[in-house]
């Protein structure tokens, strides 16, 4: 009787034995992930221009952790003048707090030499909702608050042929500190195996300023590295200095690669 519970026992306990000695699976390698884009165009004859948009996206995954590095550029000339320069950073870090929650904190610059800034330059802490995490859609959403550094100019303009217009002085003005509230929403769907749409908005929300940033792009694949990519920019300050439009758009036509 005795051999035959110790047999019973032990089919009983062996599972549970080896399960707790089965080490948990290990967190995935931390990896890097990023895309780089790049689009040109140039118009010669009656009229004459030439623009240049690049942008690199860094991200670095590590168990808990995302990190993540934005970098985007804007350069154009028409009839030999500078019509646009801005340039652009953004760190931001993510931690999960559970499977579809997390928590971030951001760092953001910009200059850009003619929305009536000399520079605007924000950090903030929050938290991030993944809403949707399907095969074929991603929607998360993020809220904070922070705190914004900026320095408005005085631009006097002149125009050299419409509607081109170049600046002969620019008169920076006592910066400005104040509490922001932000809002970001991040947004991607993959339509066919070759084609996806996505759209970025970021708010930083100010008594200041507020500064309203969306970028909507169509994407498709070459191969598994490269792909066309269609956008369309808008860039929205709410209180420029006198005289600048608040309201900027970009359409681009990038070439980019994955890696």
């Amino acid at each position: 009787m005795k051999p035959m519970r110790a047999a019973l026992v032990g089919v009983l306990l062996g599972p549970v034995t080896a399960l707790a000695a089965t080490p948990p699976p290990a967190p995935p390698a931390a990896h890097f992930t990023g895309k780089g884009q790049l689009g040109f165009v140039a118009s010669q004859g009656n009229a004459q221009g030439k623009s240049a948009n690049a942008a690199i996206d860094l991200n670095y995954l590590s168990g808990l952790w995302k990190h993540s590095l934005d970098l985007t550029t804007l350069y154009g000339q028409s009839l030999g003048i500078v019509s646009a320069e801005r340039w652009t950073v953004m760190w931001q870090s993510n931690r999960k707090i559970s499977a579809d929650a997390y928590a971030f904190g951001s760092l953001r610059y910009e200059h850009d030499m003619f929305d009536g800034f000399q520079y605007q330059a924000n950090g903030a802490l929050g938290v991030g909702y993944t809403l949707i995490h399907s095969k074929a859609t991603t929607l998360s959403t993020q809220v904070g608050a922070g705190y914004m550094v900026s320095r408005p100019e005085t631009l006097t303009s002149i125009a050299l042929a419409n509607p081109v217009r170049t600046f002969i002085e620019r008169l920076p003005q006592p910066s400005e500190r104040y509490a922001i509230g932000t809002l970001g929403v991040n947004y991607e769907h993959t339509i066919t195996s070759t084609t996806s749409v996505s759209d970025k908005l970021l708010v930083n929300a100010g008594s200041v300023n507020t500064l309203v940033t969306n970028a909507l792009a169509l994407v498709v694949k070459v191969s598994t590295q490269l792909a066309l990519s269609v956008g369309y920019n808008l860039q929205d300050n709410t209180h420029p200095a006198p005289g600048i439009q608040h309201l900027d758009s970009i359409e681009t036509v990038n070439l980019v690669y994955a890696f």
